[in-house]
This record gives C-alpha cells, sequence and structure tokens, in this order.
C-alpha cells in the first residue's frame, strides 16, 4: 500500500525545518556575539583591574620589622642594644589546610620541641577580636603574616625543625631582633629603660586612623620608661615584602620588597659607671640596714625600698637613678608569664615595678627645713634671728620634741640647720598660724611656710621625661578641706555606730577614736599641723626626685628646671637629628644674701653638722660638700632615712624607706656616690680616676660611625646636626 502524500504538505515541513535552523542560528551567533563581547571587556575593558585581583590572591605582603633604636649613656656605652633571637612562627594559612587531626598532631610536634603547652599554642593563633581570643595572648597582625610562637630558642631546638621541614609544615624558624641589655658595669637601671609589649588592638586602631605607617599588627611598643618616652623615635619604619605563594600557600618567589628603617638612637645623660656606682651603694646599704637593730622598735629595720638620685646642678640633668626593689628587664623579651607578672606587681615583693625615685612619695623629714629657711627669710625673719632650741615645744595639748638633737638654747638658722633643731622650726610653723590661720576654717588664710615649698615645685610633677611621675604632696589648708570632704561619710559611718557594733568589731580603739575625731573636725587646719609642716612631717610627702630638683635650685641660685635624661636623637648613620636642651620650669627669688647663707648653713652640716661623722677625712676643702639629714617619722611604720646634698657640680640624694636615721643608714652610701664623682681616694682629689673623664658631663655628644662603632665624645670628630 503506498502512503498518501499531500503536495501542500510537505512544503509546509519544508519550510518550518529551515524556520527552526535559522532560530538555532541566531541563537548560537548571539552567544558567541555575548561572549565575544565579554572576553573583550574582561581582557580589554577590565583587563588591568582583574590582573590586578588576580596577582593579589597570589601575592602577598608580609611585614619586616625595623631594628629598634639603641639607648647608650654620655660615652655612647649602650644601655639598651638589640640581638639576635631563633624565632619559631606558624603559617596559619597552609594550618588552615589541613586536617583537624593533621594540625593537631602538627601543634604537639611543636609543642615538643619548642616547650610550651599545645593549648597555649593555639590560642596564640586566635586573632584578637575573633571569638575565642585571650588578651595578651591573641594575634593582632596580619591574616597573611606567620604568628610568632616561642621566642629565645637555643641552636638546637631551631636546628631540629630546620632539618627535618617535612615534619613540620608551616613552621617556619628565622633569627628575628629582641631587645638586649648589656649591662655595662653591671647596672641595671630597669626602672630607667622600661620595657616593650605588643601593640593592643585599639592603639593599632588609633594608629591607622592617624595615618601611624610605623606601627603594625606586629609590633611592639614602650610600655614604661625611656622606652615609652621615646617610643615614637625608637621604634623605626617597618618595611614590606611581597612575596608570591601557591595553592596551598606556599611562598614560591619574591615579588618586591620595601627595606625597614631602622629606630634612631636616644643619647641620655646617664652614665653607666655613675648608674653603677649608684645601684651598688643603694642595694649595699638596704642591705647593712636589714641587719641593723633599731633602737626604738627593737628589731632590725625592714628598709622595704629606696632610692637614689644624681642630678647635674646647673642643667637638671639626670646622670644617675636607682630604685629599690628592682627587676630583671629582660623578662619582658619575647613575652612574660603570669608567675612572672604577678612578682612585679606582688606586693610582697615590694612592687618591683614602682620606681622609687620618680614614684615613691615619702614624707621628707628635716631634708625640707632649707625650704623651710628660705621661707622665713624671706618673710619677716633675718639671719640674725635667734629661737630657743629647746628639747621640747609645747602646742595645745602636746609636746613637740627633738628628734635628731638635743637642747642648744637661742640658735640661729644656721646652727638650726646644722644640728637639725626640731624645735626651732616648730617656733616658725606655730608663729605663721598664729598670726595668720588660727582660723582652723579659713582655707584661705595665709602660710609662708606652704607659699615657699610650692615656689620650689614642691606639690607638683618636675617635668622629668619618663611616664609615670607622681605630684607628692604639699597638705595645706586646702588639701585638708579636699581630704574631709572625700573621706567624712566613710569616718562618719564608723562614729555613728557603737563601738561593739557589728561593723566597728574588728576595728582598733585608736581607729574607732579617729574616726569620731575626724567626722566631728577632720576639716580643721590646727597649730599641730603647721608645725609638722615645717619640719617635713605629717601629711606632706615628696619624691626623690622633686627633692633632688629643690636642692639643684639651691646650689645654682634659684633656678628649676625639668629634670631631663634624654640628650639627643641621633639617626641610624650617624646624624643629629634633634638636641633635647634643659628646659627651665621657674625660678625661686630669695632676698640677696639669703642663697648663700642657707649655702653656708649646709656646709657647716656636713664640716659639724649631723653629717660630718660621715665625712671625716673627706677632702672638703677641694670638693666643698653641702648636705642636710633626715629621719622622717610614719606612723606604724620605722623612720625613713634621707640625707640630701650637693657640690658646685652635683646633687646626691638617697633615701630608704624604713632604714633609720639619714646619716646613720645613708650617710656612707653618699660620701661613696661623691667620691665616685670626683676620683676621691681616702684625701687626696684624682680627677684621672672620676666616673666621668673630665669629673662633668661632656658637653658633645658620642660619635656615631658608619661600621656602627661608638667613639666616647672626647675622641670623636665633630657630628652631623640635622634640625634642632
Amino acid at each position: 500500500m503506498r502512503a498518501l502524500v499531500s503536495p501542500g504538505g510537505a512544503g509546509g515541513e519544508g519550510s518550518t525545518g529551515r524556520l527552526r535552523i535559522l532560530v538555532i542560528q541566531a541563537l548560537v551567533f548571539s552567544l558567541f556575539a555575548t561572549l565575544l563581547v565579554r572576553l573583550y571587556y574582561l581582557q580589554v575593558v577590565a583587563g588591568d583591574e582583574y590582573q590586578g585581583r588576580a596577582a593579589a590572591q597570589s601575592v602577598r605582603e608580609i611585614v619586616l620589622q625595623p631594628s629598634r633604636g639603641l639607648i647608650v649613656d654620655d660615652q655612647g656605652r649602650p644601655l639598651v642594644a638589640n640581638r639576635l633571637s631563633w624565632v619559631i612562627s606558624l603559617d596559619r594559612t597552609l594550618l588552615g589546610k589541613f586536617s583537624e587531626r593533621k594540625r593537631d598532631k602538627l601543634l604537639d610536634r611543636v609543642a615538643d620541641v619548642v616547650d610550651v603547652r599545645p593549648a597555649r599554642i593555639d590560642k596564640r593563633l586566635v586573632s584578637c577580636g575573633e571569638e575565642g581570643s585571650q588578651a595578651g595572648v591573641c594575634w593582632n597582625g596580619s591574616p597573611y603574616q606567620p604568628v610568632p610562637i616561642a621566642f629565645d630558642l637555643d641552636q638546637a631546638q631551631a636546628q631540629r625543625i630546620r632539618e627535618e621541614p617535612e615534619d613540620y609544615p608551616g613552621v617556619i624558624v628565622e633569627q628575628q631582633s629582641v631587645r638586649d641589655y648589656p649591662e655595662p658595669f653591671g647596672i641595671n637601671a630597669a626602672h630607667l629603660l622600661g620595657y616593650l609589649s605588643p601593640i593592643t588592638s585599639d592603639e593599632l586602631d588609633r594608629a591607622e586612623s592617624d595615618g601611624d605607617r610605623s606601627v603594625n599588627g606586629a609590633s611592639t611598643v614602650g610600655r614604661a620608661g625611656l622606652e615609652q618616652q621615646y617610643d615614637a623615635w625608637l621604634r623605626g619604619m617597618p618595611g614590606y615584602r611581597e612575596v608570591s605563594v601557591d595553592s596551598m600557600g606556599r611562598v614560591i618567589g619574591d615579588e618586591g620588597e620595601v627595606e625597614a628603617q631602622p629606630g634612631d638612637t636616644l643619647v641620655t645623660s646617664l652614665d653607666a659607671k655613675v648608674q653603677a656606682t649608684v645601684e651598688k651603694q643603694l642595694a649595699e646599704t638596704i642591705a647593712t640596714a636589714r641587719q641593723t637593730r633599731d633602737s626604738v622598735t627593737g628589731r632590725n629595720y625592714v628598709a622595704d625600698a629606696g632610692a637614689a638620685v644624681v642630678l647635674e646642678a646647673d642643667t637638671g640633668r639626670v646622670v644617675a637613678m636607682a630604685s629599690q626593689p628592682t627587676y630583671d628587664p629582660s623578662v619582658w623579651v619575647g613575652g612574660i608569664s603570669k608567675n612572672e607578672l604577678a612578682e612585679l606587681y606582688s606586693e610582697e615583693a615590694g612592687l618591683p615595678l614602682l620606681g622609687r625615685a620618680t614614684q615613691g612619695q615619702f614624707a621628707p623629714g628635716s631634708t625640707w627645713k632649707p625650704f623651710m629657711t628660705a621661707g622665713a627669710l624671706t618673710n619677716g625673719y633675718g639671719t640674725d634671728t635667734r629661737l630657743d632650741c629647746s628639747s621640747s615645744v609645747q602646742v595645745g595639748n602636746r609636746a613637740f620634741k627633738n628628734y635628731e638633737s638635743g637642747a642648744y638654747g637661742y640658735i640661729g638658722f644656721d646652727k638650726a640647720l646644722e644640728v637639725s633643731c626640731n624645735t626651732f622650726f616648730y617656733r616658725i610653723g606655730l608663729d605663721y598660724w598664729q598670726r595668720f590661720g588660727s582660723d582652723v576654717a579659713d582655707v584661705d588664710a595665709r602660710d609662708p611656710l606652704v607659699e615657699e615649698a610650692q615656689e620650689f615645685g614642691f606639690g607638683a610633677e618636675t617635668g622629668v621625661d619618663l611616664p609615670g611621675e607622681a605630684s607628692g604632696r604639699i597638705a595645706d589648708r586646702q588639701w585638708k578641706r579636699d581630704y574631709f570632704e572625700s573621706q567624712k561619710d566613710y569616718y562618719c559611718s564608723i562614729a555613728d555606730k557603737p563601738r561593739d557594733a557589728p561593723s566597728n568589731r574588728d576595728l582598733s580603739d585608736f581607729v574607732y577614736k579617729f574616726a569620731g575625731e575626724f567626722c566631728v573636725e577632720g576639716f580643721a587646719y590646727r597649730a599641730g599641723d603647721a608645725v609638722n609642716f615645717a619640719i617635713g612631717q605629717g601629711d606632706t610627702i615628696v619624691t626623690p626626685l622633686q627633692l633632688a630638683r629643690g636642692y639643684a635650685a639651691i646650689a645654682n641660685g634659684g633656678t628649676l628646671y625639668e629634670p631631663r635624661i634624654g640628650t639627643a636623637i641621633v639617626a641610624a648613620d650617624g646624624t643629629v637629628i634633634r638636641r633635647i636642651k634643659p628646659k627651665v620650669s621657674g625660678t625661686v627669688d630669695l632676698p640677696p644674701g639669703i642663697d648663700g647663707y642657707i649655702d653656708e648653713a649646709l656646709q657647716g652640716v656636713s664640716r659639724q653638722g649631723t653629717m660630718s661623722w660621715r665625712l671625716g677625712g673627706f677632702p672638703l676643702d677641694e670638693v666643698p660638700i653641702r648636705s642636710k639629714t633626715g629621719s622622717a617619722e610614719v606612723y606604724g611604720k620605722q623612720s625613713t632615712s634621707w640625707v640630701a646634698s650637693y657640690s658646685d657640680d652635683y646633687v646626691v640624694v638617697m633615701m630608704v624607706s624604713q632604714g633609720g636615721t639619714g646619716s646613720g643608714t645613708s650617710g656612707p652610701a653618699v660620701r661613696a656616690i661623691w667620691e665616685a664623682l670626683y676620683g676621691i681616694e681616702g684625701e687626696d682629689v684624682l680627677p684621672a680616676r672620676a666616673a666621668i673623664p673630665g669629673t662633668t658631663l661632656p658637653d658633645r655628644l658620642p660619635v656615631f660611625q658608619r661600621n656602627g662603632s661608638i667613639l666616647p665624645p672626647a675622641l670623636g670628630a665633630r657630628e652631623k646636626e640635622s634640625g634642632s
């Protein structure tokens, strides 16, 4: 049978097929056209952008930390330098590609080599701000930067990993620059030099918002002392290295590098030989005091802390400064453990982080009397004044007694300073209180002795170039009123309840009685406050540096300087970038001849007064030493030992808390420091033996040569200057 096909039907099917072919051809053409346009856009129009993105995926930026600048003494001897340390870091990008089991095994192997718990390493690898991050442990740097997890490895530890790289994928062993403390002549100077620690997230955010490129997430910054004060100069400028990596994150080549710029060198006025002498004498004095019986308490002196300061009298420059107790500054290198940190903040250990020279505050005792003499001689009293140095003075219902001296009859200010007569100065303080301030509630009553103390800069920071300085305190009428307002609620809550109330049962009878008196009249500035102020007792406190600056003003004719440790900033190539000049913060105006009168009186203290027994055989004619001793009484504690002294060139002050009498405890050490400063042996002055060449601080800077060596000022050529 044949199929019947209509001619018209056959023609319809043919045209439909051709139409379909045309549609398909049009679709294919449009797809090819779209593809060609897209390829043109990607390769020509946006080619540079996508090429950059591709490169960014295979090129990473690694920060190159700069070497931190040196800190040197007046002769160019390094006090803080740098050394190379073996450091182990982990590449988190590569670790992220491992299975959890493989990652844990790797951390266990690394922990075994570096003797750090795997959990500690794990915490170190967490970026700060992420979930599970721990402050002080987390990583603050770039996610592409290898994370350091162990510092100061020995050669054997480093070589174990370097020789078996297949067992330690993603583990990087390299040498990095860390802080080093050469300790010339065995010095410590921890409170002066300070320490470093990793930058915090907040600090990094502030730096980035300020456009400061000198720090990054892996930076360490100064936290105390000179390291903090001059951090911006010492830190240098980081460099950057671009490296290409493969799909596993492994470095396969270098793309370019911008070298790091090393930090600048800080030249200081500190002298390592003098610093070593001061530290040794302070430590030995405290050790001796602890073996000495206190006749008042019947037990050995506690001697819990001490400080010593040497200033250049005419400039306020700091030549040496020591504090006890102290600590090893290298404990911060590579990170500090919790136990080590707890020890530094421990009251039982004596709070070693607290620098007593600038942060310790103590009653000045009789070292206060020269300033009170200046106040009295400026406000009505004269050099011909004679007052009774009796054994005691009755003030109200209390007898105020002499401490260091007996009764000497009627004497002048010079003799009163010489023998340290308390009752003489009690009478001065009582007289001004009776004349100007017998209204105990009048906070505006005039007090010439308070005015003079403020004139000498007490009660305010000295402005020394160290962070964290304490201001001391002048316990005047305003301070007493302010203190009353801040404490009255506490003491009145005690006084308003019976002695046997549950909240009062653990209090001593003294505290309960004091609370009752304070609640009623704690604002009153009474005669007893005034007489205590006149001899440096009561609530007035000073820092050893403040006292040294006050004596420097007496020595130099009345100029108060902001003490300075920094002398100059010098670039790595030896160019002097900045000179740090002495800065005057005030002047003390005394009537004509008064400064000379006080000066002679303090010479008398050294020749025949309370310090004379410690200066027997000392060549006072060739090296005139003026001095004042002090033994400050502190309620519930043993006396604070003070000696303040000066020559034409220097000021030397020493303090030992709970150390006994001034000359008895601190006298021998102060003498030894003077002998070192002037090269004194026996009764002979030998300038060639002086700790500082030429006896006084050099006028010129050390010279930094291109080979890295440093010449002392006496041997170097004139330095290159840049800026001021």
